[in-house]
């Protein structure tokens, strides 16, 4: 009876190690499969999102007459860099002056957005609230309702068409989302007791801001030069309102390239990569920290 009882207990005790490595491998195998039909949506969505991609690179090294609609799909017969030289030769200058606009205008609004995110967040004062949601208010507005009594007032106030009308516009539309970022941030990241310790040691609102708020406020900054850089690198009905061909920024320029009656679908679409190459090379350098900065302010409204 010993021997039995022995054998039946060496049979269950290794039917019970058994099962975790039988759990295991389904796991591991629920696992695998999970993971693979993971990475097949993600190509499929890759795939989607990079057909467009594809037309238009090779779009832009295809001749004139190669650019048709039967053939948009396939490769250019004769490769060639004319409708580079010609995109390129028409949006120089639009570039530069997009690139005189757009910079200025980031770096103005993210330090308004950041001085004002700060006394909001940390400097409280009667009615920060209220003034708070009136900052806020501005998000909400389309630019197709300011746009022609914006237009007017510029007119009355006699300030001319052209980049410093456009960096105004952008700095004052750009604040309240500037605010708005640099205020959950603050109110997330920097602690009270550093704020505490300045007044303390008698430092006031602007030494507080300049010596302890600033130096710890990289990632707000890059989240907002960001955001700020695109959209008034990307922008075109403010342009249109507010500039004139002559002195526009290059969605103008982009605009003049793709209009005529004979449209140039070649040139166009090198212009279009042209003008997409800012944008891309700040998302490259900046792009690290960005998803970074954008959560650390998401904690605390």
């Amino acid at each position: 009876m010993s021997a039995e009882t022995a054998a039946a207990t060496g049979q269950a005790a290794a039917a019970i190690s058994r099962k975790p490595q039988k759990r295991g491998v389904i796991a591991d195998g629920s696992t695998r499969r999970s993971r693979t039909v993971r990475y097949i949506l993600l190509l499929l969505f890759l795939l989607f999102v990079l057909t467009p991609v594809y037309v238009v690179v090779i779009t832009s090294f295809k001749t004139s007459g190669d650019t048709t609609a039967a053939s948009q799909w396939n490769l250019p017969k004769e490769w060639t860099l004319e409708p580079w030289r010609k995109a390129w030769d028409v949006l120089q200058p639009y570039m530069i002056r997009s690139l005189s606009l757009a910079i200025p205008a980031a770096i103005i609004s993210s330090l308004i957005g950041s001085a004002n995110g700060f006394v909001l967040a940390r400097w409280r004062f009667p009615g920060a609230n209220i003034v708070f949601a009136f900052i806020l208010f501005g998000m909400f507005i389309p630019y197709q309702a300011v746009m022609l009594p914006l237009r007017t007032t510029f007119t009355e106030l006699d300030v001319t068409r052209g980049v410093p009308t456009l960096i105004l516009a952008h700095c004052i539309y750009g604040l309240p989302i500037c605010t708005l970022i640099f205020r959950n941030y603050y109110a997330t990241i920097v602690p009270n007791e550093i704020i505490e310790s300045a007044r303390v040691d008698g430092a006031g609102l602007v030494q507080t801001y300049l010596r302890i708020i600033l130096p710890i406020s990289i990632s707000g900054f890059v989240v907002t030069l960001i955001w700020q850089f695109t959209s008034v690198w990307n922008d075109f009905l403010f342009a249109l309102f507010l500039t004139q061909q002559n002195n526009g920024p290059v969605t103008l320029g982009l605009a003049a390239l793709a209009g005529g009656q004979k449209v140039d679908y070649a040139a166009s679409m090198a212009g279009a990569l042209i003008t997409s190459f800012p944008t891309l090379l700040v998302y490259i350098l900046l792009g690290r920290w960005f998803i970074g900065g954008l959560m650390a302010g998401a904690l605390k409204g």
